[in-house]
């Protein structure tokens, strides 16, 4: 016996399993408003009764009811606005055509493999967001749509896009992201309009040199490619602003001399081995300057060129010193240091932030005359002491500095050296430690910056959790898979650093370590975050789970209204997308805020 299934009101069910997702109110509305979302709904292919509602008789219409004006179905609106994201589709019908007053069309996510040679007679689309679907090629029709003002190519398989791309003379915005590039049309110099241009993680090697014939580009993201190189006349750039040339294969920038408006320039993870004056004279209006991973080894005085500067990134690079005149720029409220060999900044005033940095620069202004003993003077962030122990690193900076030894213990000798000397700093960093020396206990009264950074500790033991005056922690590159409760104790610790461990899950101590304001936990392996609990660090200002595993970013992290930095790149979650994480942290935190269930 056939099963009778079961009827719905206001919907349709003789014409197929997909028409049952469709209710015939929300036809009913789109006639009136001219808009129809169908996002989200498991459709296979899109409704027939879809493409032909502005043509078919509307159900209404054949039941006795008497219309009042605002519901005449022979007044509809023609259909300008199609969702249809979120759904199964591997295919469009090509009676697409038949919807000819579309102006937004939204089909991402989805599988599509191809769209319908049809899309080219919608000749009245301005927006066309295909992004996340399975696309290899793209027709040479869908270069027809000659009102096309923005177009979202990003996360399909394209290898490469049609010549004729030239002539969507209106197109104001392009995301061709996270394809297989290897390189753009010349003809790419015709998009006069053009005002943002995305070609971020693609296969490219070179850029050709009329991409920089685009007038009126301010938006440039070129992340995550092999560029090489790029051509010289990118500097004649008049109107850009933004310029994202990270994670590529430079070794050398060009000047910037007409690049006047340039307001972020962002060239980390990559080669280059030199900044020099050149570059800086250029680069007055710059707020974002990120130099981060690169191989430079100084930082010329012209840097105070750059009076507009509010953030400096020269994480992980080869810098030995600052100039001291660094300290008298105006605006300057982010300045990242981590991972370079300075000689003459202690790790304990680095980790206080950037204001503190840029005052102690800023104090030895006037005392710029080299000091024969600066050679002697290291510090948690320098490179190794050759002495077996570094006396006068303990008489000068309160600094026990045993690092990069390759020892599995640390000597007695080296505690018994410290005699009736103050130590408030200890570096064991790059060593072979299995575990945390017992006699760190001995200096619990009076130790507030440990280092232990480099070793191979697989656990955090009680003498470390002793000591209660502790501000600055850093485990980095350790085998830690999780941390003691006991660490609890550490009522005044203010940054930690786990980066490069094997944590999965964070580590429920810290939710309860309230004066925690810096906890860097990038490249581990978390799952997940309780962003009610983060809530309640009510100091935390600065969040990295960089390359972490997190599928889901919790709407409720928006609500951390404490952070000024959260770091979310390289986790295999999808929303937010890569466009907005490059915004910034303010950007990511409204975007979340803005999709917390009401």
């Amino acid at each position: 016996m056939s099963r009778l299934k079961k009827q719905v009101p206001g919907f349709c069910h003789e014409r197929g399993d997909n028409c049952a997702v469709v209710p015939q109110g929300l036809l009913k509305a789109a006639r009136k408003s001219g808009q129809l979302n169908l996002s989200g709904r498991e459709l296979n292919e899109v409704p027939q009764m879809v493409w032909r509602i502005n043509l078919d008789l509307p159900e209404e219409a054949n039941q006795n009811h008497s219309f009042n004006s605002s519901e005449r179905w022979w007044e509809q609106t023609d259909l300008t606005k199609l969702i249809i994201s979120n759904n199964k589709l591997q295919s469009l019908s090509d009676d697409l055509r038949l919807l000819p007053a579309l102006t937004i069309l939204d089909m991402h996510d989805n599988q599509l493999t191809s769209l319908p040679c049809a899309i080219g007679e919608l000749e009245n689309l301005q927006k066309l967001n295909v992004s996340h679907n399975k696309l290899k090629m793209l027709p040479e029709e869908l270069t027809k749509l000659r009102n096309l003002k923005v177009l979202f190519l990003q996360y399909n398989e394209l290898t490469c896009v049609p010549e004729g791309f030239g002539g969507l003379d209106k197109l104001e915005d392009l995301d061709l992201s996270n394809n297989r590039l290897t390189t753009v049309p010349a003809s790419f110099s015709s998009l006069s309009k053009l005002m943002k241009l995305n070609l971020a993680s693609n296969q490219m090697k070179n850029l050709p040199a009329e991409i920089t014939r685009m007038k009126r580009l301010k938006h440039l993201d070129c992340t995550s490619n092999y560029l090489e190189t790029i051509p010289s006349e990118l500097a004649n750039m008049e109107s850009l602003e933004l310029l994202y040339l990270r994670r590529n294969k430079l070794r050398f920038l060009p000047e910037f001399p007409s690049c006047m408006l340039l307001k972020e320039l962002h060239i980390g993870e990559n080669q280059i081995e030199e900044i020099t004056a050149g570059h800086l004279k250029h680069l007055k209006s710059v707020h974002v300057l990120d130099l981060r991973d690169n191989k430079l080894k100084s930082i010329p005085d012209e840097i105070t060129l750059l009076q507009a500067l509010e953030r400096l990134d020269l994480t992980n690079n080869d810098v030995r010193s600052l100039p001291h005149i660094l300290g008298t720029l105006p605006h300057l409220k982010f300045l990242a240091l981590e991972g370079n060999p300075l000689r003459t900044i202690r790790r304990e005033l680095l980790n206080k932030g950037t204001q503190e940095v840029l005052k102690y620069l800023r104090s030895k202004i006037k005392d710029d005359t080299p000091n024969q003993n600066d050679s002697c003077i290291e510090t948690a962030m320098t490179l190794p002491s050759q002495s077996r122990v570094n006396t006068h690193a303990m008489t000068t900076l309160k600094l026990l500095d045993y690092s990069d030894k390759k020892a599995t213990l640390i000597p007695d000798e080296v505690f018994d050296a410290i005699g009736s000397n103050t130590i408030t700093s200890i570096n064991f960093t790059k060593n072979h430690l299995n575990e945390i020396p017992q006699r760190i206990v001995e200096l619990k009264a009076t130790v507030c910056d440990v280092n232990l950074g480099f070793n191979k500790l697989s656990c955090i033991s009680a003498e470390l959790c002793a000591l209660h005056k502790l501000i600055h922690l850093d485990i980095r590159n350790n085998l830690l898979t999780s941390l003691p409760e006991e660490m609890e104790a550490l009522s005044r610790l203010q940054t930690i650093n786990l980066s490069f461990n094997r944590l999965q899950a964070f580590p429920c101590v810290l939710y309860r370590l309230r004066t925690l304001e810096t906890v860097l936990l990038g490249n581990n392996q978390l799952g997940s975050v309780d962003p009610l609990r983060l809530q309640q660090m009510d100091r935390l200002a600065t969040l990295d789970l960089q390359n972490n595993d997190l599928l889901h970013v919790p709407p409720e992290l928006g609500n951390c209204v404490s952070l000024r930095t959260l770091l979310l790149e390289g986790n295999p979650f999808r929303t937010p997308r890569a466009a907005i994480l490059a915004r910034g942290t303010d950007a990511v935190l409204e975007y979340l805020r803005g999709r917390i269930p009401t």
